[in-house]
């Protein structure tokens, strides 16, 4: 019998810690800890959907990094690419917002296990044996000139063994602004080995340093196209478009490029939202678990939404969902599942 092939993820696995409910940092003396990363959280949806997932990373040799190992693997990851080096754990802390009041993000991982593994502690040939597809994100390259240089060996790895390479823009701005950065530059190289890539027409603009002038959906295909014409390795770009109303009231709708055409869903309104953090990881996972699975693009679009959707029910990072609540979600049952 063929094994199947595994998807390999690579990035930073980190520790989120935010307040209960929707109060204030250290409002009271404690905090609400999950596992999270955006990598990580793609990694753990697919392996809930029965995907065979792999996960790279570097965490420390402490009750921390033990902790994230062990919270993957009871996820179904295959976690034999962790690492353990370095004396850190990278931590984010998230202040959910409520109303008017918008959700802060406070970054604490700079000097991590992951961001100071150097580019040469990755054994590429080694960990992309058995693998079909390489995933990863603008985050991995956003942390500094070492991580960079770890996501472009990466990928360039990847295209010489044959492996597809999927990429999410994940854009954070805090991360680049920390260093003398050249965000254009590395992510225009990692992008160049993608066939397979998360972001809208705002992060093809920061790729390709211009800007797109149509409006809705004109704008998001003339960015395509220019993609497309931009990265010869590039078949399919997936992305979101969000409408804010108010914290708890937002409208999502998804869309998948490819080089001969569009497929666009129409929105789903979210009320009620208990966490969006993670819904772009959700969404990347939906759409990789459509198309591992033979789907087409309409397939991809309509379950990477399910999941997104399904994501800001859930608190913390990751996505836990498997398949009959992508089915249920999808027949639009809203009752009590018995």
């Amino acid at each position: 019998m063929t094994m199947p092939k595994q998807l390999l993820a690579f990035g930073e696995i980190m520790l989120r810690l935010s307040p209960p409910g929707r109060e204030l940092l250290l409002q009271s003396p404690r905090f609400d800890v999950w596992v999270a990363g955006a990598e990580a959280n793609v990694a753990t949806q697919l392996a809930r959907l029965g995907q065979e997932v792999a996960f790279a990373s570097a965490v420390p040799d402490n009750d921390l990094g033990r902790a994230a190992i062990t919270t993957l693997r009871g996820h179904g990851v295959d976690v034999r690419g962790i690492r353990t080096s370095g004396e850190r754990m990278g931590l984010y802390f998230v202040t959910s917002g409520a109303g008017l009041r918008a959700t802060e993000v406070i970054y604490d991982r700079a000097w991590s296990s992951f961001a100071e593994a150097p580019a040469d502690a990755w054994d590429w040939p080694a960990l992309l044996a058995g693998v079909d597809r390489l995933h990863l994100s603008g985050i991995t390259p956003a942390l500094g000139p070492v991580p960079a240089a770890s996501a472009l060996a990466a990928v360039e790895a990847a295209t010489a063994h044959g492996v597809a390479v999927s990429f999410d823009g994940n854009w954070r701005g805090k991360l680049w602004e920390r260093w003398d950065s050249d965000p254009q530059t590395i992510l225009t190289g990692i992008v160049s080995h993608a066939d397979l890539m998360f972001g809208n027409h705002r992060d093809i603009a920061l790729l390709l340093g211009r800007d797109f002038s149509g409006e809705a959906e004109d704008r998001r295909r003339e960015a395509a196209e220019a993609a497309f014409a931009a990265f010869p390795r590039l078949q399919t770009i997936a992305s979101t478009a969000r409408t804010v109303e108010h914290v708890d009231l937002h409208r999502l709708s998804a869309r998948i490029d490819t080089r001969t055409g569009a497929v666009q869903t129409g929105e789903v309104v979210l009320a009620g939202i208990v966490d969006r953090i993670g819904g772009g990881d959700a969404f990347a996972a939906g759409v990789l678990h459509a198309l591992r699975s033979g789907g087409d693009s309409e397939a991809a679009a309509r379950t990477g939404l399910a999941l997104a959707a399904l994501k800001h029910s859930l608190p913390g990072d990751a996505s836990l969902f498997r398949q009959a609540d992508i089915d249920a979600y999808l027949a639009g049952g809203l009752d009590v599942r018995r």
